[in-house]
């Protein structure tokens, strides 16, 4: 596909059709609030505790590096040398200072290899200033308001009779659901995304590193 083609067909057409990744061998929402929102008082004392509780947590390594609980979700992104391309979009769209402030979120981030699963150029299309708002979209629906580890996602899942709905930062669904001894992730597109590394806990919130790219409606 070329260059000309991706800019012909714009972004909604291009991440749509994300090809869905191998599963992998392990492993009522919140009403949505905008990123950066100050948390309401009543979240302020459970943003405290999350932050202490994160402080001495054992995180497990993402990319081989060590994943400190005494950081923002915006900092082990940044730290992990198999999130470059979301740290690179986090920069691009300017969700890097807004995941350093906001909490208590719930990240599914996206590995490098989930991007190198677009089209050829489809990443820096996505990054071009143009598409600003398509990205901004774009790593919203990968976020859920509120602190959800893994085992809060599987209780949700069994409590749903095999699946549950998330809502993401914009409002927009999320599907989760087991896939033998997985968790996947479907988008309102048909994509499927599995949990690889779960429960990286930060003092804003936590990440789930996924191997496959989240797509919103985008048209």
């Amino acid at each position: 596909m070329t260059a000309r083609l991706l800019l012909l067909m714009g972004p909604a057409m291009v991440l749509a059709a994300c090809s869905t990744p191998n599963v992998p061998k392990a492993a009522t929402a919140p009403q949505p609030r905008s990123i950066g929102t100050p948390p309401p008082r009543s979240a302020a004392t459970g943003l405290s505790a999350m932050m202490a509780a994160a402080a001495t947590a054992t995180n497990p390594y993402v990319g081989g590096a060590k994943m400190m609980g005494t950081r923002t979700i915006a900092d082990n992104c940044a730290a992990a040398p198999n999130l470059r391309q979301l740290a690179r979009a986090l920069n691009a769209g300017g969700g890097r200072a807004a995941l350093s402030s906001a909490g208590p979120i719930t990240v599914f981030a996206p590995s490098d290899a989930a991007f190198g699963r677009l089209a050829p150029g489809a990443v820096d299309q996505l990054l071009a200033p143009a598409n600003r708002a398509a990205l901004a979209k774009v790593l919203n629906y990968h976020v859920v308001p509120g602190a959800i580890t893994l085992a809060d996602l599987r209780a949700r899942i069994d409590a749903g009779g095999g699946r549950t709905q998330l809502t993401t930062l914009d409002g927009e669904p999320l599907l989760a659901a087991r896939d033998g001894d997985a968790v996947a992730l479907t988008d309102v597109n048909g994509n499927k995304s599995y949990v690889e590394t779960p429960d990286v806990q930060q003092v804003n919130g936590v990440i789930h590193v996924v191997n496959g790219l989240l797509v919103p409606r985008l048209g």
